[in-house]
């Protein structure tokens, strides 16, 4: 198997779309795995093909779980982490997983879904590159986050496989041996079921000598934030704040990030 596509699902009223735009879009064949992880709930108009497999977890684990425990039963060389509410462009498996090196993360250029259309909104236009930084939500609140860079798209538009820092998170792949290796599983603990995802495994793949990357040779659109958020926020029996999560993230990487990744990023 090349590649398993894991994606947490939480009464996701967009799966059919996402499940059929997947496998139209593949280029793998029967080198593609698919893993919707049904996390706490069970749907029975699951969409069907021998491509893909669902795991169902008996309690609400939350985002973070849910897809460790997709990664748990995945057989890909590559896995990539996918929110359920995307769409692709022709060949993206193929693309990713043919230019992904044995120490990357990577992402794609990343447009934006009107998911009732199922649709590219071509008005926002699209992203190939993000800075991580420190940003202040209120409150005295603050979190990392991906801001959109423009300069650095301008002055490199024509390097279509190149270095960047941050992402939304929605989607990435990485070498499954990488994952085993450095990552292991996301860390529930502390950073709690979801969110922060992304800043966990690029902060760990950086301390470990690797990089990530954007891959302008392909594409993906995820929903815009002007939908609903249909994954789980929490539930009665797994409640989670989100600014927890932000702060105990800082708490682990904010030190490393600005004595030893903000230096070294100081020429890009």
């Amino acid at each position: 198997m090349k590649l398993s596509i894991v994606t947490p699902l939480y009464k996701e009223p967009y799966l059919k779309q996402l499940m059929a735009d997947i496998l139209k879009n593949s280029k793998l064949g029967d080198q593609l795995e698919v893993i919707g992880v049904l996390d706490g709930y069970w749907d029975d108009d699951l969409p069907q093909d021998p491509r893909i497999k669902y795991v169902h977890l008996g309690g609400n684990r939350g985002m973070r779980g849910a897809i460790n425990a997709g990664i748990a039963v995945s057989t890909g060389e590559f896995f990539m982490r996918l929110d359920s509410h995307c769409m692709f462009g022709k060949g993206f498996d193929k693309i990713l997983t043919d230019a992904c090196e044995p120490n990357q993360i990577m992402t794609a250029r990343r447009y934006f879904l009107d998911p009732i259309k199922w649709e590219v909104m071509e008005e926002h236009g699209y992203i190939d590159y993000e800075r991580l930084v420190i940003q202040n939500v209120g409150e005295g609140k603050r979190k990392f986050a991906g801001q959109k860079w423009s300069s650095r798209a301008k002055e490199r538009k024509d390097v279509m496989i190149d270095e960047t820092q941050g992402m939304q998170g929605s989607m990435w792949i990485m070498p499954r041996a990488w994952w085993d290796k450095h990552i292991g599983e996301l860390q529930t603990e502390g950073y709690g079921p979801a969110y922060q995802d992304s800043v966990e495994v690029c902060m760990k793949t950086w301390k470990n000598g690797g990089k990530f990357m954007v891959n302008k040779n392909t594409w993906f659109a995820h929903k815009h934030r002007s939908f609903a958020r249909s994954h789980n926020e929490g539930t009665k029996e797994n409640p989670w704040n989100k600014y927890e999560s932000w702060e105990y993230s800082l708490k682990q990487w904010e030190t490393y990030y600005k004595q030893v990744l903000t230096p070294a990023w100081a020429d890009m």
